[in-house]
């Protein structure tokens, strides 16, 4: 059976991957517990999920607008000024189905085929496949836990030719939890002036942020550079809405038109009832302190546990909801796993635990354990992983 040569390109995500693998071992009775996906274990907030129920109840489920409903586009708008000083209009804000849509949507739309598209490493598993599913070419930017994983000026700089059309931002970052400083987002700034090309602003874990670490909004700290920077985020993170599918972009008009074109014609419109919760809880004060008070504790215990294992390092992550450990230190044993790749497939298999490897993130070496789970379950999957891991460390 033919099948395209696009789809052949495309390689599954491996962090839905190895959360599917755990869900299919919990089906056949094994007790697996889950580091992989990076979703809140929290309930969407009540009064958002009632917003639900009364647009339901009122009938309010035909199409919308391709860009959303305009009390949500203003909603969004209002917020990102209230919060972070930006100044974008309405009319500048696409609400998508889901935060990758709006990844998508804003690629095709700067990208022709053979354009460049940095991409600094370790990186979410999306970024680089959807580079190539807009034609372009991902090139990878390395950096280094070292330098607390920021993507430096002048490493970026090197990796600039006339083709790069854009850089793609994420911090609060995933897989990492580094936070980008002002003068990390200072220098690619200035490189994008410099250069031409656009800044793809990804800020989805914007409120995970801990140890006094501050969260900067691209076009809200630079607003001299607004229209060569694409804005993205979502519900999914902040608001525990991740199954509501609702992301949104701002960018300047002649962005923000092209991604209204491609979604009239590939989603037609997002959820008409997942706006109106998403209206909600933009609207209202919902209390998120709790959530993030509770990640901060996680994130202090498994850091601490973590640290304890032979042959395991873990740098304390200052945002987003995921560890990082080097985990190089128990993959020097004769006859153990020799890849990260390796060591999730003998977690899995050995102490049903399901973590990400590094090699999803272009990072071998390294695990992502999220947090978003219970502490009961993260007491109790590193209790396993220790014991898995205590064999496989490097000798004293």
């Amino acid at each position: 059976m033919h099948l395209s040569q696009a789809v052949g390109r495309i390689t599954p995500s491996m962090t839905i991957g190895m959360d599917d693998r755990a869900r299919t071992l919990r089906r056949q009775g094994v007790d697996v517990i889950s580091f992989a996906a990076g979703e809140p274990d929290f309930d969407t907030p009540a009064a958002v999920k009632q917003a639900a129920i009364e647009a339901i109840q009122e009938g309010f489920t035909k199409y919308t607008s391709p860009a959303g409903i305009i009390e949500l586009r203003q909603a969004v708008a209002a917020r990102l000024r209230r919060d972070y000083g930006t100044a974008y209009e309405p009319d500048e804000i696409v609400v998508t189905a889901g935060g990758k849509p709006a990844l998508f949507f804003a690629l095709q739309a700067i990208c022709d085929p053979g354009d460049e598209v940095l991409v600094p490493v370790p990186a979410w598993v999306s970024y680089i496949e959807q580079i190539r599913m807009a034609g372009a070419r991902p090139v990878l930017v390395p950096t280094e836990a070292a330098e607390a994983w920021q993507p430096l000026r002048d490493r970026v700089a090197r990796c600039v030719t006339p083709r790069t059309r854009a850089i793609i931002l994420n911090s609060p970052h995933n897989p990492t939890g580094t936070v980008y400083t002002r003068e990390t987002l200072a220098g690619l700034v200035e490189l994008a002036e410099r250069h031409d090309f656009y800044l793809v602003s990804d800020e989805i874990y914007e409120r995970m942020v801990y140890d006094g670490a501050r969260h900067l909004s691209v076009p809200g700290v630079w607003p001299e550079a607004r229209d060569r920077i694409v804005l993205l985020n979502s519900m999914s993170k902040t608001y525990a809405m991740t199954g509501w599918r609702l992301g949104y972009a701002a960018a300047a008009r002649p962005v923000a038109d092209a991604l209204i074109a491609l979604q009239g014609h590939l989603a037609g419109n997002p959820n008409s009832i997942a706006q109106k919760a998403g209206l909600y809880a933009l609207t209202h004060q919902v209390d998120l302190a709790e959530m993030v008070t509770e990640y901060d504790r996680r994130r202090r215990y498994i850091v601490a546990r973590l640290n304890d294992i032979p042959g395991v390092t873990c740098a304390p992550p200052v945002g987003a909801f995921y560890a990082f450990p080097d985990v190089r230190g128990a993959l020097a044993r004769p006859g153990g796993p020799s890849t990260s790749l390796a060591l999730a497939e003998y977690l899995l298999d050995q102490a049903h635990v399901a973590a990400v490897p590094g090699e999803a993130f272009e990072a071998p070496g390294f695990l992502r354990l999220s947090y978003a789970t219970s502490m009961e379950k993260i007491e109790q999957g590193l209790d396993r992983i220790a014991q898995a891991l205590v064999p496989l460390a490097t000798p004293a």
